[in-house]
């Protein structure tokens, strides 16, 4: 079974600015329901389980795109593992907000939640996500946290290790910290994506397979001796 991530910069989904790339998602979900109505995990750990995040999610996949929204707490103990274990069974997509990222994946892995997503991803069930939803499954991510501390002193962004299931360094907003990423790649010497917000990248058991482009553009960051040299990542899918 194909394992299949997409993967989106930024965007603001309570505006709907990522609606086609949504409408992306939302076909991949109804082929893979076929017959049955499609039904979407949402996972806003990132935003403390934030649920006016969840209803942005529901009024766009349910009102725009009729799928079942769903939605899986962990944050305030709501819910228990075996709630969990019903919902991922259930969903033919997974969406992880954005939020903070450090957070989450701390939080995923004391509570167990990455062991389920983990599962869904190996049985083929799409896995997407925004911003720190996006960069938390690559091996090194540029992001912020609250809670991260070096020093004595809080750290505004910096690269982070990942979950490492892809094997490469990824920046989400890479059209707002295009300046800073790419002076901290070139210092380390190490190829990466930028991935701007209202663009995406496709990747099928691993490998990037196309970029999509609702406005934004995904980027391959390669540094060439003392240059740094930049290229849309192709194909490219203008939405």
């Amino acid at each position: 079974m194909d394992k299949t991530l997409i993967l989106i910069g930024g965007g603001e989904l309570r505006k709907k600015e990522t609606l086609k790339i949504d409408a992306y998602i939302a076909e991949t979900a109804k082929k893979r329901a076929g017959d049955r109505r499609a039904c979407g995990l949402f996972i806003p750990t990132a935003s403390h389980d934030s649920m006016p995040y969840f209803n942005s999610f529901r009024k766009t996949y349910t009102s725009v795109f009729d799928i079942k929204a769903d939605v899986a707490l962990s944050v305030y103990g709501e819910m228990n593992f075996e709630k969990w274990q019903e919902k991922f069974a259930k969903a033919d997509f997974i969406y992880v907000g954005g939020g903070d990222t450090l957070f989450m994946l701390d939080h995923w892995k004391k509570t167990g939640m990455l062991t389920l997503i983990q599962d869904a991803y190996e049985r083929g069930v799409p896995v997407c996500g925004l911003s720190a939803g996006a960069i938390c499954w690559f091996r090194t991510m540029y992001t912020d946290s609250p809670e991260a501390v070096r020093d004595g002193q809080d750290v505004p962004y910096a690269l982070f290790p990942g979950l490492n299931w892809i094997k490469d360094t990824i920046s989400p907003h890479y059209n707002l910290r295009a300046l800073d990423f790419d002076e901290i790649i070139s210092y380390n010497r190490q190829d990466a994506i930028g991935l701007e917000d209202n663009a995406a990248i496709e990747l099928i058991n691993g490998v990037t397979v196309r970029s999509l482009s609702g406005g934004g553009h995904a980027y391959r960051l390669h540094v060439c001796g003392e240059k740094l040299e930049k290229s849309i990542i192709r194909p490219e899918l203008v939405l």
